[in-house]
């Protein structure tokens, strides 16, 4: 009998941007090398509200560089390196013969400890310790210079002036940094403060200098504290000293508030259970460390960026998705966005901005070129998805909070993007939503996928704007059909039956303009002559989220994105692999959006399509196992899961850290779970269809209106997943039904007759 075969374990761990390393906080990037070193790459420096302060950063000792030698990322704001050399003046013992050649960096070391902590600005801890037995003196550097790019639209030439001053005193240096383009000025600096030093600096060439002697075993400590200056507003560095003991970080109270008021998901610890729990807790973390603090309306209502580096800003559509796909932790995210799109909500005609009245932000940046006016990106509105998607999340806010004091404010700019949309977002008059920039910067696409490239015929001839693609119908759809449910509870019946009807009415002209009978699938789009544009991609998922498809083709449309062609094994491509245009590494032709895929879980839970749910998040939760830190980036390619590859290729630009990301995994887990909300009936839903390899979870402390609960959910044996109450406080009905639009249960139909007649047609 031969040697049992014990299989090894999988090695497997992706990095996107692997030559970059990236701690942050909010508006607050520290991007390096992967040894935590600003070397000056144009990707790398300290970036505060988009703009580099900090165009390079390294360390000498006595002009040499120190060897690194490991170095981490403990939390997301926080980092630790060690890096080595030989102590100068140090004499090493003669080499033996007999075990190879030991370094100089291992005898006589002479150890660089850097503790780095991000918030608003920047506090490193700097220790020099001698390991060896004699003394040591040197001079040890850091080498600095601050250059105040734009992080996204950099400049060859000079834009404004910079000013350097140095208190050797105060032991204190600042760059300025003014300048003007048209009728804007921009005014940003950083200053440096080194406190608790063990000996003074002194500043020349570019460096901060310290003369260091050290006995054996001694320690040599300083602390840099960076404080970013934006534009009149002196930004809090944190005060941490771990030499000293010291405060917290200027924001650690309002993460901790977010980590005890939030929904907890619970798992066991061992298997594929252990990698689901991981990838939760590293999207909680994400969230939280995304969030945009200087846009908090309270404790309790705050947005995030859209992701890290590229877009640290406010995305419209993007926060959005990301509020309703996390609503699960609570509305926090839901209703701060809500608050900061309303007040950014378009009141004229701008074609630079593609603004027109009613209509809701599409980003908006505070890099040096955007304040500045030389692009129309310091307040964009080049997006026709987030005015419907505001409607919606409002009404998502409702049915989670069921508080009307809380959601009326939002129902007025609902109203008006929902009027814009039907002014000018139908172009042509047709009842279908189109978008065409009006802006000489605009993006040539302003739908769901945006790039250049994204929309193509099925020969790969590019399509030319106006276009109705078919996920934004749906987006409206789904925004006029729940908005008038919530407009029926506040009363407002005759505007409610209004946005009723008409979602009906687009339903049918939706399913009988962008059905394709022998595809069994839905057109992408119909183009500016309203021809079907019948390339196959992953937008008709969407029409399933949104419940514009017909009732009839749901699981025809279902088992069309399950196809190989469009299923990859890690989730569903943007564009079928067998497409002219199809490129797995591409931006939308062919590579897979977590995003989407969090979106498409709860549309299939929606219609009772529970084995395509599971099948769905095995993908992607095995997809998140393989990428570092269990953290699902913003886009991966499209390879198809087979022997020949093991694992996806990246997007070469894809944002490691990306909220829709995020949030996208606590939307697989409702859709499993069967979680829907319904909170002015003090109700919730449950429909949980749990699979062999997460065969229990507990969700801890669910938000429901006033309401609490924890809830166990449990597979057994037969497959079927039951569920227990273990603690509740509030008065909450937990009720097992399905949807009211499952095609699988006779149930249902009673539910969804009860959820109409709120909204009489007539």
């Amino acid at each position: 009998m031969g040697p049992v075969r014990v299989p090894a374990p999988d090695l497997v761990r992706i990095r996107p941007r692997p030559s970059i390393e990236y701690i942050s906080r909010g508006r607050s990037v520290f991007a390096t090398t992967v040894h935590g070193l600003i070397e000056g790459g144009t990707d790398e420096g300290f970036f505060v509200h988009e703009t580099r302060l900090l165009s390079r950063w390294r360390y000498a000792i006595d002009g040499k560089a120190p060897m690194p030698n490991a170095s981490s990322i403990i939390r997301q704001n926080h980092w630790l390196g060690y890096f080595v050399a030989p102590a100068p003046g140090v004499h090493a013992p003669e080499q033996d013969k007999g075990s190879g050649q030991v370094p100089n960096e291992s005898r006589i070391t002479l150890e660089l400890a850097v503790t780095r902590l991000v918030d608003d600005g920047l506090h490193e801890d700097i220790d020099l310790t001698n390991y060896t037995t004699e003394p040591t003196s040197f001079v040890f550097t850091i080498e600095l210079d601050a250059d105040f790019a734009d992080q996204v639209d950099r400049r060859d030439e000079p834009y404004g002036e910079r000013q350097l001053r140095w208190d050797a005193v105060a032991q204190k240096l600042t760059f300025d940094f003014v300048a003007t383009h048209n009728d804007a000025t921009l005014h940003r600096g950083v200053e440096l403060a080194l406190s608790r030093a063990s000996s003074h600096a002194s500043w020349g060439d570019g460096r901060l200098s310290f003369e260091v002697t050290l006995a054996p075993k001694e320690q040599w400590h300083a602390c840099v504290c960076v404080t970013p200056l934006i534009d009149g507003h002196r930004l809090v560095a944190p005060p941490y000293c771990y030499a000293a003991g010291g405060e917290d970080a200027p924001h650690e109270q309002a993460i901790r508030i977010f980590y005890e008021e939030t929904t907890k998901l619970e798992t066991s610890d061992a298997g594929l259970e252990a990698e689901v729990h991981a990838t939760v807790e590293q999207a909680r973390a994400d969230l939280a460390a995304l969030r945009l603090f200087d846009l908090d309306h309270d404790p309790r209502a705050w947005t995030v960026a859209a992701g890290l580096p590229m877009y640290v800003a406010l995305f419209g559509r993007d926060t959005l998705t990301t509020g309703w796909q996390s609503g699960i932790l609570g509305p926090e995210i839901m209703t701060g966005t809500l608050h900061e799109l309303a007040r950014l909500q378009g009141t004229r005609v701008d074609d630079w901005r593609d603004e027109q009245p009613g209509k809701m932000l599409h980003e908006v940046h505070t890099g040096p070129m955007a304040m500045l006016g030389y692009h129309p990106r310091g307040r964009s509105y080049s997006s026709i998805t987030t005015s419907g998607l505001y409607a919606f999340i409002v009404a998502e806010l409702w049915h989670w909070t069921g508080d009307k004091d809380l959601v009326r404010p939002f129902i007025e700019p609902a109203l008006r993007a929902l009027q814009w949309l039907d002014r000018y977002g139908d172009i042509d008059g047709d009842g279908f939503y189109e978008y065409l920039s009006h802006s000489p910067m605009g993006p040539r696409h302003q739908a769901w996928k945006d790039s250049p490239d994204a929309i193509v015929y099925e020969d790969g001839a590019l399509v030319d704007p106006p276009i109705a693609t078919c996920e934004e119908q749906a987006f409206v759809h789904i925004a006029k059909l729940h908005l008038a449910e919530t407009l029926w509870f506040l009363g407002e019946h005759d505007l409610s039956r209004k946005l009723y009807r008409e979602a009906e009415e687009l339903k049918k002209r939706f399913n009988d303009a962008f059905w394709m009978e022998d595809e069994g699938f839905y057109a992408l789009a119909l183009d500016a002559n309203k021809r079907q544009v019948r390339s196959i991609s992953s937008n008709p998922g969407h029409c399933i989220a949104a419940a514009i498809a017909d009732a009839s083709l749901v699981e025809r449309t279902a088992d069309r994105l399950f196809a190989p062609d469009l299923f990859s094994g890690w989730g569903i491509r943007t564009l079928s692999s067998n497409h002219p245009r199809y490129n797995p590494y591409s931006y939308h032709l062919g590579s897979i959006w977590p995003v989407e895929q969090g979106t498409f879980a709860l549309g299939l839970w929606r219609y009772g399509l529970h084995d395509r749910v599971q099948q769905l998040a095995r993908a992607q939760f095995d997809a998140a196992a393989m990428f570092e830190y269990h953290r699902l980036p913003e886009l991966f390619g499209g390879h198809p899961r087979d022997d020949q590859h093991p694992f996806p290729g990246n997007y070469p630009n894809a944002n490691p850290l990306q909220a829709w990301s995020s949030s996208s995994v606590f939307m697989q887990l409702q859709a499993m779970l069967g979680l829907y909300p319904y909170a002015p009936m003090k109700m919730l839903v449950v429909d949980p269809h749990l699979p062999e390899w997460l065969p229990e979870i507990t969700v801890r402390d669910l938000r429901v209106g006033k309401a609490r609960v924890t809830i166990r959910f449990r597979r057994g044996r037969s497959g079927r997943t039951s569920y227990r109450i273990l603690a509740q406080t509030g008065t909450l009905h937990v009720v097992r039904q399905a949807t009211p639009w499952s095609l699988t249960t006779q149930p249902a139909e009673r539910l969804r007759d009860a959820l109409e007649s709120l909204l009489p047609r007539h």
